[in-house]
């Protein structure tokens, strides 16, 4: 009879399988539940009144709009950045 010990590639190979396994079953189950929230939630939207889905709607529109400004200030600040780099590097020569 064979000992653990005699074979230990063996060990680790099944111990590599067994947590393979395991990771594959959690994500896969994670995928699912995903999917299955977000039929809910669709459903849910889908089912809410039309004043209830135009006031999500104009809240979802407002959260954009600022998004929007917050991103449109950072490229503004990033242009002014790379403009201001630019002329420091073109500095007049006195000659």
């Amino acid at each position: 009879m064979a000992t653990p010990a005699a074979n230990p590639l063996r060990t680790y190979i099944i111990t590599g399988a067994v947590a393979a396994i395991t990771a594959t079953g959690a994500w896969y189950g994670a995928g699912l539940k995903t999917r299955r929230e977000y039929g809910q939630e669709r459903k849910a939207i889908l089912e809410a009144p039309v004043s209830e889905r135009i006031d999500q709607m104009e809240m979802a529109k407002a959260r954009l709009l600022t998004q929007r400004a917050e991103l449109q200030k950072k490229i503004d600040r990033l242009t002014a950045k790379a403009a201001d780099a630019q002329n420091a590097g073109k500095s007049p020569s006195a000659g």
